[in-house]
């Protein structure tokens, strides 16, 4: 059988085309189990059906015309159970469905696998025969093996859009083709493509002495002036759209520019003996090579934002003003990299979407687009840019899916998933203000993640109730040094007074592991099994007695502060801690500060804490699970490595009872337990963290709305009934699909997706 698999994979990835590849699969599968009909249904998410798109043995004619709903049929229970289905007479089957254009009156035996591809279900690959039989175990194993094979020339077709040409019906005129990149804001955009272009090559600037040096630096002073006040006009065209918060992202452009750090650089390039553009390519390209050499995506992101402030100050350099695209009323803007200030160029109203070729959720247009409430994809790799310009686009922003040339049916759908949207952002808006109070009166605290001041007047509107979680490292990342205390100070200040009198969980600094300090190097084999989090803080106790006394001055007179320490595996770390936390508090107090000793907690995120967490409640003030950390520990998944990503997922049997297990021990020392990351945003989660008894939950500011949706239409006695439920399941896979059916049954199915 390997030998027949080899050809038979080597014949169908030699094919011309996706159309021959399955044609050659099916006719090769029927003879080498010596089978009378095998044919492939392809999974035609949009319209919830299974479209038959190649056989052998059945009716040809019906190929891309017969549809069997997603719910109907053995195809449609093979889909479901996600698993192979094998029976010796399908016709006697109870969910056997009669399709008469297929003519399969004649077949008994029935074989079926599903075609999966990182969890989800591709579509069904099935084998039929004339007498009744169960095809013996060796033919479905081999089946199976033949299905995870075409399984991966599936999902490259879907990504290069064959797959959506092939699945429209037959009636209906071709045109979209689809692209797949990585969600970067959520929701639903249809508009015209804008393709922005960049108009210089910096890399392409000569080195050149230059004539008059003091000229040169007269002229780059001048670039540098006129590249600020082009931000803050930009800036200000934003602010009909967006908080004074949101605009932070300016600052730190106008911080990148600020004469002191990098127009100092270019400076002493040009008194080096290079004119103002040579001096500009130097010290642009050093900082994007030391940038986009770190492991950290944050600030691998952040080469984007050096090399566009590069290009608007050549561009002042050499006095030429960017080319301003033809902007639509419904402009879908695309980029080989997009960024902020393209973002702020486009007319107010007018930005339906944005397509990003590079980039990811951690872009700063991706942070500003989720602000804006803008539907952005990012990272659509592949994608023939230049051939986008001025066509109809839809993107998905919540499964990062471009379509290009949608056909009316296309347009039709998702016009009324937009609709529906429309209306669930407006029930959500009319609960934003009303607590998380479940249907038998259990309330529990909905609090927001959070690490830039961008993202301070979102959570507001949300209706957040606090922060569970300031990532302090942010602004120790967005810096090539450590940020003064004063520095630090202000941040703080600024968040703990727009909260106030909200509480306000600052988390000591985390770096280490996929958050390394560019002037603070760390070289490790296995950084996430290394020197990080309080492990480093304690190892410099100067850091970190700096970065609490800059808290603590910061929470004067406002007393909403509490102190979280990450990474904690020991009871030690937290006793030494608590001494540097005390000596920073009596410091503080006596310079003359109105303060309080705050609250302290620790994040549990690695094995060892969860079962040292009763001896950790003794010790502290409240308990928080850091669920992404948590769940990439016990799992042994690293959650960014796409190779075993399909594997990391929140809610497996031994992360739910993990999490059991520190709600109970934290509770029987009568301290409060809250849970962060994406887990507590996860809607498909937040019941059986209900019901575990989670006091808080902190999620991303987007989903609170539908997290306090969903609590107050359900009861707690429920929720504890679906826990009891799950934790009799042993697979990641059938406690999620139990969950979003119990949404769905309850209802709340559009809180996952609008449409559902």
């Amino acid at each position: 059988m390997l030998t027949i698999l080899r050809h038979i994979i080597q014949e169908v990835s030699s094919a011309d085309n996706f159309k021959d590849s399955l044609d050659i699969m099916v006719k090769r599968i029927a003879n080498a189990l010596a089978t009378q009909a095998c044919s492939i249904f392809l999974l035609d998410r949009h319209r919830g059906e299974y479209v038959l798109v190649a056989t052998q043995g059945l009716n040809p004619n019906a190929v891309r015309k017969v549809r069997v709903p997603i719910n109907k049929g053995l195809i449609g229970l093979v889909g479901e159970r996600e698993e192979p289905i094998n029976i010796d007479d399908a016709t006697k089957h109870p969910r056997f469905l009669h399709v008469a254009e297929v003519k399969e009156e004649a077949y008994r035996a029935f074989l079926g696998t599903p075609v999966i591809y990182h969890r989800q279900v591709l579509g069904v690959l099935i084998v039929q025969q004339e007498e009744p039989r169960r095809y013996d175990e060796s033919e479905e194993a081999f089946l199976v093996t033949l299905a995870t094979q075409l399984a991966a020339i599936i999902a490259h077709a879907e990504a290069t859009g064959v797959v959506s040409e092939l699945l429209v019906n037959s009636t209906e005129v071709k045109h979209e083709q689809v692209y797949s990149g990585v969600p970067g804001a959520p929701g639903i955009g249809m508009g015209k493509g804008v393709v922005v272009y960049v108009p210089y090559d910096l890399d392409a600037v000569p080195d050149k002495e230059p004539d008059d040096v003091e000229e040169e630096l007269k002229l780059l002073e001048m670039a540098l002036a006129a590249v600020r006040d082009d931000l803050r006009l930009l800036s200000e065209r934003l602010l009909p759209t967006l908080p004074p918060e949101e605009l932070a992202l300016f600052d730190v452009y106008q911080r990148i520019l600020d004469s002191s750090d990098l127009g100092d650089e270019i400076a002493n390039h040009i008194r080096s003996g290079n004119w103002a553009p040579g001096a500009l390519r130097e010290t642009i390209q050093a900082h994007v090579r030391r940038l986009e050499s770190l492991d950290n995506e944050y600030m691998r992101e952040r080469a984007v934002d050096i090399k566009d402030l590069g290009l608007r100050v050549l561009a002042c350099l050499q006095k030429n003003d960017r080319a301003r695209p033809e902007y639509s009323e419904r402009t879908i803007l695309i980029g080989e990299t997009i960024t902020p200030t393209d973002l702020a160029e486009v007319p107010e109203g007018c930005l339906a979407g944005v397509i990003s070729i590079q980039g990811s959720g951690s872009s700063h247009v991706a942070i500003l687009a989720r602000a804006m409430r803008v539907p952005t994809v990012m990272g659509v790799g592949d994608t023939p840019i230049l051939e986008l310009h001025d066509k109809e686009i839809i993107i998905d922003g919540y499964y990062g899916q471009v379509y290009v040339s949608p056909s009316q049916s296309l347009r039709v759908e998702f016009e009324r998933l937009i609709q529906e949207e429309q209306k669930l952002d407006a029930k959500l808006e009319e609960i934003r203000d009303l607590p998380a109070v479940t249907k038998d009166g259990h309330r529990i605290g909905l609090m927001v993640n959070t690490g830039l001041g961008a993202d301070i007047s979102i959570s507001l509107a949300a209706g957040a109730e606090g922060v569970g979680l300031y990532r302090t490292e942010i602004p120790f990342l967005m810096r090539d040094r450590f940020p003064s205390a004063e520095e630090q100070r202000i941040i703080y200040r600024q968040l703990l007074a727009s909260f106030s009198p909200r509480p306000v969980i600052i988390r000591t600094l985390d770096v280490g592991g996929d958050k390394p300090l560019p002037y603070f190097p760390i070289q490790e084999d296995n950084p996430f099994l290394g020197w990080r989090g309080i492990r480093i803080t304690l190892d410099h106790p100067e850091i970190f007695l700096a970065q609490v006394r800059a808290m603590m001055r910061a929470s004067d007179g406002l007393h909403n502060m509490r102190v979280m320490l990450p990474m904690i595996t020991d009871v030690t770390e937290v006793d030494e801690a608590l001494r540097l936390l005390r000596k920073a508090y009596t410091e503080v107090k006596a310079e003359g500060y109105e303060i309080e000793m705050p609250q302290i907690g620790v994040m549990i995120e690695v094995p060892s804490a969860v079962y040292q967490a009763r001896a950790l409640a003794k010790r502290v003030d409240f308990l928080s699970v850091g669920s992404n950390d948590l769940t990439q520990y016990l799992l042994a998944v690293d959650r960014n490595n796409p190779r075993v990503a399909n594997l990391y997922d929140a809610l497996h049997p031994a992360v739910l009872r993990a999490l059991i297990q520190v709600v109970e021990n934290g509770h029987q020392e009568g301290k409060h337990v809250s849970i962060c990351g994406e887990m507590a945003g996860d809607p498909a989660a937040v019941m059986l963290l209900l019901a575990m008894g989670f006091d808080s939950l902190s999620m991303n500011a987007s989903s609170i709305g539908r997290v306090r949706w969903i609590l107050r239409h359900v009861s707690k006695k429920k929720a504890a009934s679906l826990l009891h439920e799950v934790l009799g399941m042993e697979s990641a896979v059938m406690i999620r699909c139990h969950m979003e059916l119990a949404l769905e049954r309850a209802g709340l199915g559009d809180l996952i997706r609008a449409g559902r």
